[in-house]
């Protein structure tokens, strides 16, 4: 891809929500593009363009037959950007695992502290 990298350019194609719905579309079956306008709220060339934004991702391929020209979805970018996520994932769940357990010994050293001074062989 010129000028960036094929991660930037999947994200950037799944920032917008229609063409999110569009994978959603073509994750269930291949559909033209009469087929991908249906359940949207969007004229077919506008359809069409976020079908080119797609491919650019290599998130869709398009075939012809005939007269028909059918998009499917291609999986591979997804499962890359799936994995890309998945290590920040394991980050957040590493860094929120360490804030739990500190929290619990904050919470332990507090009631610690109220039953000493609950405790009444401890006042003077």
């Amino acid at each position: 891809m010129a000028g960036t990298d094929q991660l930037s350019a999947v994200f950037s194609a799944l920032a917008d929500p229609t063409r999110r719905a569009i994978i959603a579309e073509l994750a269930a079956r291949d559909a033209t593009v009469t087929e991908l306008t249906a359940p949207l709220s969007i004229s077919m060339p506008a359809v069409s363009r976020h079908l080119k934004v797609l491919e650019r991702a290599a998130l869709i391929s398009r075939s012809r037959s005939g007269k028909w020209r059918a998009s499917h979805l291609e999986a591979a970018p997804l499962r890359e950007a799936s994995d890309w996520i998945e290590r920040y994932r394991r980050f957040w769940d590493s860094s929120l695992d360490r804030l739990d357990a500190h929290l619990a010994a904050v919470q332990a050293a507090g009631r610690a502290t109220d039953r000493m001074a609950d405790d009444p062989r401890e006042s003077d």
